[in-house]
């Protein structure tokens, strides 16, 4: 048997995190640039409607100046709280009720921002025109308050501004108990003219956030256009702008674990920018105005979405308020199929133990039972390959200077004892999408995010706090991030030098050697990984030597001289 093609088949399941991205990720981004261009040169762009355009200078302050210097309406509900600022009516202050910036502090997430600071990161919108014959509000327009000056769940709040042309423009703006702003906005035209209106809203963000930078998880623009995802990087949006007409989608700025989104009103054909002058920009204007007549009044609405993306949340928006694939603000990846379904078991487990930790060992042994066949198929495989090499070893000796006749005893050593080389490979190559779904659910999904397992592992979603180079804590030394190797980690890393002892050697002794630090190696490698990821490793480990030692011990095998 090649026992090669055996260790490298574990080796590549083991290691597909790291070879993925190493080795295949600038090339999927080639690809993607590449579609995106095709797609930009042949988008055919709307003359009619304008250019969204914002010149102002903006004065860099602290948000506590910025949040006082403008008149405000103060909104609440069960898991958000902010304000609107009536400067340009924009939704500027949101804080997140439920989530902590660190695990054991007290500051709440807080997303949106004033624009006159540097981390400003705001939702705006309202009409624009073609010319400049009449005053529609900008961002220095000051809006009315009429009646209610607090936005809830049950008490909605309606602003108004007249210009010198006697139009009136009102914003009304409802707020459900989760994350959800419905803004409807009018055109009530007591002049003697007509004008032509197209309304926007664009979601603002001043620079560019501290981003993960991993290529499985995208952060920065993203929007889908009558049923096309479209995702754009920060940097790819300072270098070059996006536009697309659609019929129906939404436009969003995403954070690993944040969305801000506007859905423009169905069945309205718009032109989607993605764009970087001195803000990055998504943003949405209809693409045939709203005629307003004298003594007319018309209106248009959209919905914005602020929220933390829990699954049950982002699909329950998608189907209540009927967004195509809103679900895809959170990052399933390639493998959508299988990561999804994987987070519906293992948050079923969760809700069930109350324990993320537990949940990921549940998960695991589902996991082998169901890859039990085609992972006895293996082991026994391996076991029966580990029981002849004796008999390897003497035909090796026997035919040592006639290579031909030594491939043909080993072909006919398989064929008698019914032996397949290759039959350990197939299936650890079946499961590797299964390895790479569970990683890319634990690293993407906030229901991870400060959920703690036993003992010092407070936050699953980060790394094993612990490190071997301070005998894990007990020498008052903090080693710095790149000694940072954690319990897990390492026995992790045990986990698969057991487990390699189990399975057949190398006849090339350099080859062993090269695989007895493999272990070492892929211990280093996801030291910085979040440790629920290794805590599902090691246990995978432990579960698939416990299945293996079982087999071998069941399997022999009888060999004729």
């Amino acid at each position: 048997m090649d026992l090669k093609n055996t260790l490298a088949a574990v080796s590549l399941s083991a290691a597909i995190i790291v070879l993925w991205g190493l080795f295949f990720a600038p090339d999927a981004d080639q690809v993607k640039k590449a579609q995106l261009e095709k797609e930009r040169n042949e988008l055919i762009n709307n003359e009619d409607a304008p250019k969204l355009i914002e010149n102002e200078e903006i004065k860099i302050i602290t948000r506590e100046n910025a949040i006082n210097e403008s008149s405000r309406i103060i909104f609440e509900n069960e898991n958000i709280i902010g304000s609107i600022s009536l400067n340009g009516a924009v939704i500027d202050d949101l804080t997140f009720k439920k989530y902590l910036t660190t695990v054991n502090g007290e500051e709440k997430v807080t997303l949106l921002n004033p624009k006159e600071i540097e981390t400003g990161y705001y939702i705006d919108s309202g009409w624009a025109i073609n010319n400049n014959e009449i005053l529609v509000p900008n961002s220095k327009t000051i809006w009315n308050i009429e009646g209610n000056n607090k936005l809830t769940p049950n008490s909605p709040v309606k602003l108004s501004w007249t210009n010198n042309s006697n139009i009136t423009f009102e914003k009304i703006i409802k707020l459900d108990n989760k994350f959800l702003f419905n803004i409807e906005q009018k055109i009530i035209n007591n002049s003697e003219n007509t004008y032509n209106f197209y309304p926007y809203g664009q979601v603002i963000r001043n620079t560019a956030p501290k981003v993960t930078n991993f290529y499985i998880l995208h952060e920065g623009l993203l929007g889908v256009f009558d049923g096309e995802l479209v995702e754009e990087d920060y940097d790819d949006i300072e270098d070059k702008s996006y536009s697309k007409n659609a019929d129906e989608g939404y436009v969003s700025i995403v954070d690993k674990y944040w969305v801000a989104s506007i859905i423009p009103e169905k069945n309205k054909s718009f032109r989607a920018d993605f764009d970087y002058k001195n803000k990055f920009k998504a943003s949405f204007i209809e693409n045939k105005p709203t005629i307003v007549g004298a003594n007319e009044t018309k209106s248009n609405s959209f919905k914005v979405i602020v929220a933390a993306k829990e699954v049950g949340i982002i699909d329950g928006y998608a189907e209540t308020q009927n967004i195509s694939k809103f679900d895809l603000v959170i990052d399933w990846g390639w493998f959508y199929w299988i990561v999804k379904p994987l987070f519906f078991a293992i948050d079923y487990f969760f809700k069930l133990t109350g324990n993320f930790g537990l949940a990921i060992i549940l998960i695991t042994i589902c996991i082998r039972i169901a890859f039990f066949p085609l992972a006895n198929l293996s082991f026994r495989s391996m076991a029966r390959m580990k029981l002849l090499q004796p008999e390897m070893a003497r035909l090796k000796e026997l035919h040592k200077e006639d290579k031909v006749k030594l491939q043909q005893e080993m072909m006919a050593l398989y064929r008698r004892e019914k032996v397949n080389p290759l039959s350990g490979c197939f299936p650890i190559l079946l499961q590797i999408p299964f390895f790479f779904a569970i990683y890319k659910m634990l690293f993407v999904t906030i229901e991870m995010r400060h959920q703690p397992f036993f003992g010092w592992i407070k936050d699953l979603s980060e790394r094993d706090p612990t490190s071997i180079f301070n005998i894990f804590g007990l020498i008052p030394w903090d080693p710095p991030s790149f000694l940072m190797i954690g319990a897990f980690p390492c026995l992790m890393g045990l986990s698969m030098w057991a487990q390699q002892k189990l399975n057949p050697a190398p006849p090339d002794p350099i080859q062993a050697k090269i695989f007895m630090f493999f272990p070492l190696f892929l211990t280093v490698i996801l030291a910085p990984f979040p440790s629920g990821l290794v805590i599902y490793w090691t246990f995978n480990n432990i579960f698939t030597m416990m299945q293996q030692v079982v087999i071998m011990r069941k399997t022999t095998v009888k060999t004729q001289v």
